[in-house]
């Protein structure tokens, strides 16, 4: 862990410094004066760095994350302390941002490994993310973490205000669509609803 905390923080120094393109395992293992074989043996470019920063984001999320409460309010607590985590590296996740559109290769995978953080995310939070609903709701939340993203991109305050505040409502409509689905009539019945009486389609949420 303390290879990955040191090698992942001078990946994201190096990319506010210089660029995410300048961004590479032996160029960060240079900047933290680590093992260049040690770092061979245990990242294989960028990809890798980024898959090693999501489990860092999560692990700084889950870690002391609420475990009583309503699932709403345990559920804002560990996206935000997964900001928090990117606040630290605020400069060097920017860049990266910036990066991507030029990268499809990197926000795919970028895109993937959201998925699944957002299914630790939700088990944190006391939440199953198995099966089929698991499924649905990491997409979800998913959609309501790219909300706090964008948010957070544009936000200076020292205290995230406005991405609390872009989460806070994320989650209220996430919660509106999830109650109606699940209030939503059988299919059989659906099938005599006209068509606005269906539930929104998730990727309006944002």
């Amino acid at each position: 862990m303390e290879f990955d905390t040191a090698l992942v923080g001078a990946a994201f120094s190096l990319a506010a410094a210089e660029g995410w393109r300048s961004v590479s395992p032996a160029a960060a293992a240079r900047r933290a004066g680590l093992d260049l074989a040690v770092t061979r043996q245990r990242y294989s470019g960028q990809v890798g760095i980024l898959r090693a920063f999501g489990r860092l984001a999560d692990a700084h999320a889950l870690t002391g994350a609420l475990t009583e409460g309503p699932v709403r309010e345990r559920l804002f607590d560990i996206l935000m302390r997964r900001f928090d985590f990117l606040q630290l590296h605020r400069a060097g996740v920017l860049a990266l941002l910036r990066a991507l559109p030029a990268e499809p290769p990197l926000a795919l995978c970028l895109a993937r490994a959201t998925v699944t953080s957002m299914g630790w995310m939700l088990e944190g939070a006391g939440v199953s993310a198995h099966g089929l609903r698991g499924q649905i709701r990491k997409k979800g939340l998913t959609l309501v973490w790219g909300y706090g993203l964008r948010a957070w991109v544009r936000d200076d305050s020292t205290d995230l205000t406005a991405t609390m505040a872009a989460v806070d409502k994320a989650l209220d409509r996430a919660d509106a669509i999830a109650a109606r689905f699940h209030h939503a009539p059988a299919p059989e019945a659906a099938a005599d609803q006209p068509s606005s009486a269906l539930p929104d389609d998730p990727a309006g949420v944002i």
